[in-house]
């Protein structure tokens, strides 16, 4: 695989179990940009190691997410996706590149002041820690060891993308020209809000009623969209909130024939929520029962999943460990 302007990288983190939301916000397109990318994806449990968490939860979150990224179609035949903490290169790039980065840069992330500000960091026994602080250079490394020149981002994401470029322009002017200054690439990405409360975000952090889980027992899914919020307060001429969640979960499982029928009836004044509601949970459940089956088939064979994770961790190793031999070299440390 080579690593070029055709490239891309991107990383999530491991949480509980992944919800459509999550899907639809990163995975889908992973799955797309396979076909037209060299594609580099990464479980990334250091940064996870960045707020509170529990040990073992962590160790097995993160294989879950590995697991739950196959059943979805991430393919390692097509891409590489491995778990960042196998490769340690990873770490050692963060702090030479760490060497690069202003201490006034990190203050003005956005990400760090709403995270080191938030109810779970106020919790006793916990504080803010460097790594928080510093976590935005491990993504820039994390993208350059790859030497990567695409990065599927949202716009929340663009500030983290722009210190990637800060930092490898700064090293260039220093040691020439070496890293690839990474741009985004902006993808499709829905908006989707929760089914309970259509002014917020779909997060697990909410609850578990504000997001739909993508391995959520059928019975349950069907209830959360059954009971999905539309009209609040006195009917207008614009579509509600809940409404065009609705309708924007129908268009992101590709069911357009049906999204634009059920449009054609909200526009003439026709259209029942009962029926809406009907369809988009059908297109849930019909895309959760294939992940799932794709998932107990993975999860068959637990020592080949294993094996098959270390393989993958093992390519992306090759990939930073020739990186991180020509970086030590311009910038003045022995060889191993």
């Amino acid at each position: 695989m080579n690593t070029n302007q055709n490239t891309v990288f991107s990383g999530i983190q491991p949480t509980s179990e992944m919800h459509f939301g999550n899907y639809f916000g990163a995975v889908k397109n992973w799955v797309a940009m396979q076909d037209k990318y060299n594609c580099i994806y990464s479980v990334v449990d250091y940064h996870a190691m960045t707020m509170p968490y529990n040990p073992k939860e962590l160790q097995n979150k993160t294989m879950n997410m590995v697991i739950d990224l196959l059943a979805c179609g991430i393919d390692p035949e097509k891409s590489i996706l491995f778990i960042q903490s196998l490769v340690p290169e990873h770490v050692e790039l963060c702090w030479i590149l760490s060497c690069f980065c202003s201490y006034g840069e990190l203050q003005r992330m956005t990400q760090f002041k709403d995270k080191s500000e938030s109810d779970q960091m106020q919790e006793k026994g916990n504080i803010v820690s460097a790594g928080l602080f510093i976590y935005p250079v491990l993504q820039a490394a994390d993208i350059l060891v790859y030497k990567a020149g695409l990065v599927p981002v949202g716009k929340d994401q663009e500030q983290h993308l722009e210190l990637s470029r800060n930092i490898a322009i700064r090293f260039n002017n220093k040691h020439g020209e070496y890293f690839r200054e990474p741009k985004a690439l902006f993808t499709e990405i829905p908006k989707l809000m929760s089914l309970a409360d259509s002014t917020k975000k779909m997060s697990k952090s909410l609850g578990d009623q504000h997001c739909v889980r993508l391995f959520e027992e059928e019975a349950s899914i069907r209830k959360k969209v059954k009971t999905a919020v539309t009209d609040i307060g006195p009917k207008s001429d614009t579509m509600s909130p809940g409404v065009a969640n609705l309708f924007e979960l129908l268009k992101a499982c590709d069911k357009i024939e049906i999204y634009q029928s059920l449009l054609n009836d909200y526009n003439a004044g026709t259209l029942k929520y009962v029926s809406l509601k009907e369809n988009v949970a059908n297109a849930l459940v019909e895309l959760s029962k294939k992940f799932s089956a794709r998932k107990a088939e993975i999860l068959s064979n637990p020592k080949a999943i294993e094996e098959q994770v270390h393989a993958m961790s093992g390519k992306a190793r090759s990939i930073a460990k020739e990186t991180i031999r020509e970086v030590r070299e311009l910038v003045g440390l022995p060889r191993y």
